[in-house]
């Protein structure tokens, strides 16, 4: 077993890398591998409180907000440069920390310094509008000014790949903000606060929290310095942020859990689809929002397609998340193999048929789970409606597309859709008809910066990604001017 050397982390406050108030700290043992590779500040009010004081003091009086978007632009060119030259780096990190396959890893930071060089380029083209057709006395313009100070709380799946669909953004309109890793995914966040500070961007513009992630996320999101909290994780989670946020009536954005279904008509390459659905559910061991955890196939293919789907799931690498040739790697924590595990033995007593897997694999070290296969799952089971966040698939059977539409829409989510097949009035009607914020035809999870992303129903608020990502992070102004004489009120 290889070791590794166990890396010693500091947060960032106002410019500075420093340790807790209380210098206390705590530890990360790989899941992969069950050795340590991280210890971290175990972060306090007292922390949080100086670094919502630094980005307040950095909004207010500082230079960031008030700069030209081209030197934002600049700036955030210089922290996806950074991002690429330390790309194995981080990606080491990502693997060891949270146990995905390293080649996924090394993709994720590409995909991550992507989305920074496109946030970069917004920041010179964030503009509200004029209306010069009010009347020959009036003109009225319409500003997009930053909403300040950005609490953001990150999950611990895709740890740098998710802030970085948060933060470039806020970043490009002037904002600050005061982010809060997940305890069990820090390094990357902790590493993007070092290229921070290198690209040139102002003490106190952005800092980074570590520690105890109910005690600062509600302190955070209840905070009356906090103009706006941006939060990515569990449904459950996202409801008591958007609670505490409420004291303090500030702006919410929300991207929660999915149960997202591929919809497998009888047209469809079936081997095309079989591909993209084990694919689906297994990437990142499932421990995913996007995740293609349910399908719903056809009855008239359901036999012959699972046949192909299975046999493509036997030959899903899992192991080792270091080695380059592993496709799916370890699971997060005990307690989501937990969950996992319980979601699993619900499937077999609501009487759904286990056809492949369903246990965790016996290994002297970490924590890895076989790819589960569920078939004859109806629409009222837990494991067909509830997000596992696991390598689970839930199978289940429609006539038309119709139907189809309607088992979809059955769940309280709605983030990501699929469908396959060569009918392209089928894949209109299931488009227009699904109640998701993306819908994938004949391809699935595929993504790019300049598209938005988010959810319907209790998958979330407000959209991440692509042009409109920026408008999450602003508030928008009136100015009416008037010229020459005002008419009296008063004869």
């Amino acid at each position: 077993m290889t070791t590794f050397q166990t890396i010693d982390y500091k947060m960032l406050i106002d410019g500075a890398q420093v340790d807790s108030n209380s210098g206390e700290r705590f530890n990360r043992v790989s899941p992969g591998n069950d050795q340590e590779v991280g210890t971290y500040p175990s972060g306090n009010i007292a922390d949080t409180e100086k670094a919502i004081a630094a980005a307040r003091k950095a909004f207010d009086k500082g230079e960031w907000p008030r700069v030209s978007g081209a030197t934002r632009a600049r700036a955030l060119r210089k922290v996806a440069e950074l991002i690429e030259e330390n790309l194995e780096a981080l990606a080491q990190i990502e693997s060891l920390e949270g146990g995905k396959p390293i080649a996924q890893a090394r993709g994720e930071m590409k995909s991550t310094a992507e989305i920074w060089y496109y946030a970069a380029t917004l920041a010179q083209h964030s503009y509200g509008d004029s209306h010069n057709a009010l009347g020959d006395d009036y003109l009225g313009v319409i500003l997009k000014e930053p909403i300040g100070v950005v609490g953001m709380i990150t999950p611990w799946n895709f740890p740098l790949l998710i802030i970085s669909q948060k933060l470039p953004f806020a970043l490009a309109v002037g904002c600050t903000a005061v982010v809060k890793p997940s305890n069990l995914t820090s390094g990357t966040t902790l590493m993007l606060g070092q290229y921070i500070q290198k690209a040139g961007i102002p003490n106190g513009v952005v800092n980074i929290l570590t520690g105890g992630g109910s005690l600062i996320g509600n302190h955070i999101a209840a905070h009356k310095d906090i103009d706006m909290v941006t939060f990515t994780g569990s449904t459950d989670v996202g409801k008591k942020v958007m609670a505490a946020a409420s004291q303090t009536v500030k702006k919410v954005s929300l991207e929660l859990g999915g149960k997202n279904p591929q919809i497998i008509m009888a047209d469809a390459d079936l081997e095309a689809a079989a591909d993209a659905v084990v694919f689906g559910v297994y990437f990142n061991q499932g421990e995913c929002c996007n995740s293609g955890s349910r399908i719903l196939v056809q009855k008239s293919i359901s036999k012959k397609f699972m046949e192909i789907v299975s046999e493509k799931a036997k030959r899903v690498s899992v192991g080792d998340p270091l080695d380059d040739n592993v496709l799916v790697g370890a699971i997060a924590s005990d307690a989501q193999l937990a969950t996992i595990e319980r979601y699993v033995e619900e499937g077999k007593k609501a009487g759904a048929n286990l056809v492949l897997g369903g246990g965790r694999i016996a290994t002297s070290t970490g924590r890895y789970f076989e790819p589960t296969i569920f078939t004859g799952v109806t629409p009222d089971m837990s494991i067909a409606k509830e997000e596992i966040f696991g390598p689970v698939l839930s199978v289940l059977e429609f006539d038309s597309v119709e139907d189809a539409i309607e088992i979809a829409n059955s769940t309280i989510y709605g983030l990501s859709s699929g469908i396959w097949t060569e009918n392209i009035n089928q894949a209109i009607t299931f488009a227009k008809g699904v109640r998701a914020g993306t819908v994938w035809v004949n391809c699935w999870m595929d993504g790019w910066p300049e598209m938005s992303f988010g959810g319907y129903g209790e998958s979330g608020l407000g959209r991440e990604l692509g042009r409109h990502a920026v408008d999450e992070f602003t508030e928008l102004k009136t100015i009416a001017i008037h010229t020459g004489k005002r008419k009296d009120w008063l004869k």
